[in-house]
This record gives structure tokens, C-alpha cells and sequence, in this order.
């Protein structure tokens, strides 16, 4: 049910079978402890969700921590590409307070969360897709080339040395792969559960990319690798 649905409720669970909630928790930290499902605040959802609100939920603190950071580093006046995921949902959230900035997204879950806030916001045009609430295609490609930002915050799936920085699904990589074709300061944002972990889809290559902003969670020798290989690596710590 949890993988079909995308996310269930302990209390939606506990009425269609039966039981308590309190036996509902007990039988989902089982299950996350054998690594079939991930619990989050109320919820139990897939352990590779694409629903941005639940990725959001997770490590909430730390994320809203990266998202202030990043918001730190955009000038006003600037024009910023912010791409889908949790922290650069808090990092649009943020910025959108300055009525004097302007945000290109893809990501309409994005677009929404900014509809009562100041800021100017662009949402670009493409094939919908539902679980991520993104624009992906051939025509977001083409949207892309059409307008002109300074900086682009890119969430990633995962990095290693040897692959550069990678994503889970195809579609959304090469979106990103038409932000970095663009002359603009490209930006890693990403918790750092992200590193060491590598996906089927390149995003880059890693020139392309000219920052990181992750937490202290980071090993000193990713760090390392991710320096040599000539990016900032800002490190902000954990709440």
C-alpha cells in the first residue's frame, strides 16, 4: 500500500487494517529497520520517494539550514534557476520573500508553494510529471535555452569520484544537463546522504558545477575530492 499510494498515514493505515496506531509505529519501525519503507512525521512513505513534501519532512531542520545558507549567496536584483527537490523547495521558499528577485523553476510543486510571496516566479513549460511535480522533455530543454539566469541551485541524487555528481531519473538529468549547457554559477545543494552514493544518470561533467553546499555529515576525504576536483565546498553544520 505504502509503495503504491506514495505515502500513507498511521492513521489511515490503522483503519484499513484494523489495529492501533500505536501497533501501526511498532510494525513500521520494523519494516524501516529492514529497510522496506522510511517513516516520517505521521507518515510512511517509499524509501525512494519522489513526493517533494516528503523529502521535505525529512530531515526538515538540516534542510531549512542548507536553504538559508544558499539564500545568503543571491545578490538582490539576481535572476536564479532553482531545480526540483525538498532543501531547494526551502531555498525558493526563502528567497521568494525579496519582492526584487526573480526565480526561473521547472518544478511546479515549487511554483505553488511561492503562489502568496513577493517574488517574481517563472515556471517553465514541459511533459508534467506527476510523482515529482516537475516539467521534463524536449520542450523544457528548449524553454531553458530561452531565458537567462545567474545562478542555478541543482538538487542532486548522489556523487562519487569517479562518476561526478548523478541523478535517479533520467528525464530530470538531462533538464539539469540544459541548465548547466547555460553560462551561469552552478550549485550542488544537497544533505550529505547524497555522497557516496552513485545513480544510472550523469550530471555534468563536474566543471560544469562551480559550488557545494552540504552539512558536516560530509567525510573529510569526499571533501577532499570534491576541492581537488576545483569546487567550493561550503559546509554548514547540523541543528
Amino acid at each position: 500500500m505504502v509503495i503504491d499510494k506514495g505515502r500513507m498515514s498511521v492513521a489511515d493505515l490503522a483503519k484499513m487494517t484494523g489495529v492501533s496506531e500505536v501497533t501501526i509505529r511498532q510494525d513500521l519501525n520494523l519494516l524501516e529497520k529492514e529497510s522496506y519503507l522510511r517513516r516520517t512525521h505521521g507518515f510512511a512513505v517509499p524509501l525512494d520517494s519522489e513526493d517533494v513534501e516528503t523529502r521535505m519532512m525529512n530531515n526538515f531542520a538540516l534542510k531549512r539550514e542548507l536553504a538559508s545558507f544558499a539564500a545568503s549567496l543571491v545578490l538582490p536584483g539576481e535572476t536564479v534557476f532553482i531545480e526540483n527537490g525538498s532543501s531547494n523547495a526551502l531555498l525558493a521558499r526563502t528567497l521568494a520573500e525579496q519582492p526584487d528577485i526573480t526565480i526561473i523553476t521547472v518544478s511546479s510543486y515549487i511554483a505553488h508553494l511561492l503562489k502568496e510571496m513577493p517574488a517574481e516566479v517563472i515556471l517553465l513549460g514541459g511533459i508534467y510529471q506527476k510523482k515529482s511535480e516537475s516539467m521534463v522533455g524536449p520542450l523544457t530543454r528548449q524553454y531553458i535555452q530561452q531565458v537567462h539566469f545567474s545562478k542555478a541551485f541543482i538538487g542532486i541524487d548522489g556523487w562519487q569520484a569517479a562518476t561526478g555528481f548523478t541523478g535517479r531519473d533520467m528525464m530530470r538529468a538531462d533538464v539539469v544537463n540544459a541548465v548547466l549547457e547555460k553560462e551561469c554559477e552552478a550549485i550542488a545543494l544537497s544533505d550529505s546522504s547524497k555522497f557516496g552514493v552513485t545513480h544510472a544518470y550523469p550530471l555534468g561533467p563536474m566543471t560544469k558545477f562551480s559550488r557545494v553546499i552540504t552539512d558536516d555529515g560530509l567525510a573529510a576525504e569526499q571533501q577532499a575530492q570534491l576541492e581537488r576536483s576545483g569546487l567550493k565546498v561550503n559546509i554548514v553544520k547540523r541543528p
